[in-house]
């Protein structure tokens, strides 16, 4: 929720600081987000999960929310910052990890587990990195208008891929233990990794198709309410595909700034 300004953060009575008001709202969100996504391994352990999955997928939205809407009230701080991470690492990092062990991993009891630990870790691992270098100004993903890895979110909405086929197709193979199992590892391995990923800011299309994107955007709200695990699959499809697409644009973005340099 916000790096180096801490203009919410005001001093009080005997030297102590506090929240101002216009912070109670983005935090509160967050909040809202690590309460969610904690009510998500309470859904699992009653195998509600279907319940347990949009659990962590609505504390993806709220934590969407609340980043923005401190921009939008100038109130962002180092406390906010530090609790969105903590919130990220709980409702991201350790509910999908005991939710997909509960659902598939526990059948493989150790190698599972180990699996489930390797996810939650690597995302407290890359939350760590994050707020390690919010104040650094030298970030050539960041400058170019990327990210390095997967962001947390985006990597607990991955890792249920296996389980949104299993829902939509109702095949018992997407429960297979070992192959949760390989995909967990390697969602953990993208969110540390140090390629670059696309972010809402490096996604720029052109003024000629905006009307086309707009009319897609009804369309895949139409679909999420018509067949919800076949549209979650298309997003994690389309993702993946464009990941390629990211690295190669990084790519030339850099190459352009080296040559601008050299030159």
């Amino acid at each position: 929720m916000g790096p180096k300004a801490t203009e919410d953060e005001i001093p009080r009575a005997g030297g102590r600081k506090g929240l101002s008001l216009r912070a109670v709202l983005p935090n509160a969100i967050t909040a809202a987000a690590l309460c969610s996504g904690l009510t998500g391994i309470r859904f699992a352990i009653s195998e509600q999960w279907s319940l347990a999955i949009f659990a962590v997928i609505i504390a993806g939205v709220l934590d969407g929310m609340d980043g923005r809407i401190a921009r939008l009230l100038n109130a962002q701080s180092r406390f906010g910052a530090e609790m969105d991470s903590l919130a990220d690492s709980l409702s991201f990092g350790m509910a999908p990890a005991l939710i997909l062990y509960l659902w598939s991993l526990e059948q493989l009891s150790r190698l599972g587990w180990f699996a489930a630990l390797a996810f939650a870790i690597c995302c407290a691992l890359r939350l760590a990195r994050f707020n390690a270098q919010i104040d650094t100004d030298d970030q050539p993903h960041k400058s170019a208008g990327f990210l390095t890895g997967v962001p947390a979110p985006v990597g607990a909405g991955l890792a249920f891929l296996p389980f949104y086929l299993w829902m939509a197709t109702g095949l018992e193979w997407f429960r297979n233990p070992i192959l949760m199992g390989v995909w967990l590892t390697l969602i953990a391995f993208l969110m540390i990794s140090n390629i670059a990923t696309l972010s809402w800011t490096s996604i720029r299309p052109r003024r000629s198709v905006r009307l086309e994107m707009i009319a897609l955007v009804g369309i895949f709200f139409a679909a999420l309410l018509a067949e919800p695990w076949w549209a979650l699959v298309a997003i994690c499809v389309l993702y993946l595909a464009l990941m390629p697409y990211g690295l190669w644009k990084y790519g030339r973005i850099r190459r352009q700034r080296d040559s601008r340099v050299s030159g």
